[in-house]
């Protein structure tokens, strides 16, 4: 039996989208809401014969890893993530690069010579590589029109993998990767006006207006760091928002903060657009951060270390 393994947000998912549309295969699904990367632990190692895994940090899931290699697994692995010490095996295929101008499916998209090409920018879109993605979209003459359009496709799928569980989200992230592997070529959502590339929009209209009377906690020529109401729409906005704030101040680090059932708060941090390293070495200060060095995230800060994040964020980026 295989096993994809996949982020629950737009590179995860789109990712995988890329690869069955070339590469076809009966597999069982597992993936979760985006902030859920312990996923290689949920593959039965009895009953496994195989396993891919997309977009999912190789150093959060190590010992599962050397687990299924260790049980003759053969394991397909691409991320961009950080690695940790990676598991010699010659059962071991990765792809995998650190840097921050690279996303999962950019990796994908290369590993098939760019057969489903709009998909892969789109999910650097969704990656907030915005500049990677605009260069594709002139290097394979693609016009301001569809740029757009797949802007906005790779940002709603990345919308929707946000949230405390899956009940925070529109769509569940395989029911999305499902309907989405229906169409060989994104263009085909966009012409139908009742796909749920519309439906996305809308949502995640309504959810980033509300993200608009966010409190600032701090905010300086250095940094800014805001905190979002505990509800469905903020945990939903809570990537996205920190994305749209590095898109306007890109020389600034960002932080969003969204409380959490127990008190504590998860956190999503942005390098400067212009400076994009460093996020990843700031959230792993902290027990449960993560992440790489343009985008990471915390995903239980006591409240009370709010205000040693926020000299953390500060002090790495003066």
């Amino acid at each position: 039996m295989h096993f994809d393994v996949f982020n629950g947000d737009a590179d995860g998912i789109l990712a995988l989208v890329q690869l069955r549309l070339s590469l076809p295969k009966e597999s069982t699904l597992i993936t979760g809401v985006k902030r859920d990367i312990s996923l290689v632990q949920q593959v039965p190692v009895d009953s496994a014969s195989s396993v891919t895994v997309l977009d999912v940090s190789m150093e959060k899931n190590t010992s599962a890893l050397q687990n299924l290699l260790n049980n003759d697994v053969a394991v397909f692995y691409v991320d961009h993530h950080r690695t940790g010490d990676v598991p010699e095996s010659p059962l071991l295929t990765s792809l995998v690069n650190t840097s921050p101008d690279v996303c999962t499916s950019l990796l994908i998209n290369d590993y098939l010579n760019g057969q489903h090409n709009l998909w892969a920018i789109a999910a650097a879109y969704g990656d907030n590589l915005k500049a990677v993605a605009n260069r594709h979209c002139s290097l394979n003459g693609i016009n301001s029109m569809l740029s757009n359009q797949l802007e906005a496709l790779g940002t709603y799928v990345n919308y929707n993998g946000y949230g405390r569980t899956t009940d925070d989200l529109h769509f569940h992230p395989a029911d999305l990767y499902q309907q989405l592997l229906a169409y060989e070529n994104p263009t085909s959502l966009f012409s139908n006006k009742s796909s749920l590339f519309y439906d996305l929009e809308t949502a995640y209209q309504q959810d980033m207006n509300k993200a608009q009377t966010a409190e600032v906690l701090f905010d300086n020529d250095i940094c800014k760091v805001v905190c979002l109401d505990d509800a469905a729409w903020s945990r939903r906005v809570s990537g996205v928002f920190g994305n749209e704030l590095a898109n306007q101040a890109p020389n600034k680090a960002h932080g969003v903060l969204t409380r959490n059932l127990d008190g504590s708060y998860t956190v999503s941090v942005r390098a400067p657009l212009n400076n994009k390293q460093g996020a990843d070495e700031v959230c792993i200060q902290f027990p449960t951060g993560g992440g790489r060095a343009g985008a990471a995230g915390i995903n239980a800060l006591p409240e009370e270390q709010i205000e040693t994040f926020i000299s953390v964020l500060h002090n790495y980026y003066d």
